[in-house]
């Protein structure tokens, strides 16, 4: 809005309203912070997940839990595509969701799923893509294994390819010492797994005896 006629609405509505709603009609007109903007969509547009998980909320609610699992492999599928981008976004972001995800999947591939974790999850998955940046606010806390982070702000396990891709690029052109092998060997195990907690304290530990 020009500044004459931003002028002018404030203006009519100074006039319209009593003093208390002037304060309303500035906020209206007035364009919203960018730096709040930026916090409330740090990963950008998150329709495309979430319309996945309410239609998977949506089946579960029917009972069909297999069905439900089957329509949540569509969001792994997207979310593993687009893993890479999201996290240089904003890495804090996309590990809360990460993590809600991982929950929801688990849930629903569970030897017997239950229906009450399954609904759980997948609200708690819901509101971690409306608000990727709740947790931030919580204050999380980094967890160093050897001396190396394993974990984002949030207190969430680093995706486990991070610190492998990192012992790599470290052993590149290099004999490894049959301890740091060993743990390389680990940890790739447990990555292949889904097991990034265990994974990253392997694969710091491995760093962690390169560096010395």
């Amino acid at each position: 809005m020009t500044s004459p006629l931003r002028n002018l609405a404030l203006s009519l509505a100074l006039i319209a309203v009593p003093a208390g709603g002037f304060a309303l009609a500035e906020a209206w007109i007035a364009p919203a912070p960018a730096a709040a903007t930026a916090n409330a969509a740090p990963l950008g547009d998150m329709s495309a997940y979430q319309t996945i998980v309410t239609d998977t909320q949506t089946i579960a609610a029917t009972g069909d839990l297999t069905a439900a699992e089957t329509r949540i492999t569509d969001l792994e599928a997207l979310w593993d595509q687009n893993a890479s981008a999201l996290r240089a976004m904003d890495a804090n972001a996309w590990g809360t969701i990460d993590g809600a995800a991982d929950d929801a999947f688990a849930a629903l591939r569970a030897r017997t799923p239950d229906a009450t974790r399954v609904t759980a999850t997948l609200t708690a998955l819901q509101e971690a893509l409306a608000n990727p940046a709740q947790d931030m606010a919580q204050g999380g806390v980094v967890q160093m294994v050897s001396g190396i982070a394993v974990t984002d702000a949030n207190g969430r396990a680093l995706p486990c390819e991070t610190l492998i891709g990192q012992l790599r690029t470290e052993l590149a052109g290099l004999t490894a010492p049959a301890n740091v092998t060993d743990l390389q060997a680990r940890a790739l195990e447990r990555c292949n797994a889904d097991d990034d907690a265990h994974s990253d304290a392997f694969a710091a530990q491995a760093l962690a005896l390169l560096r010395g």
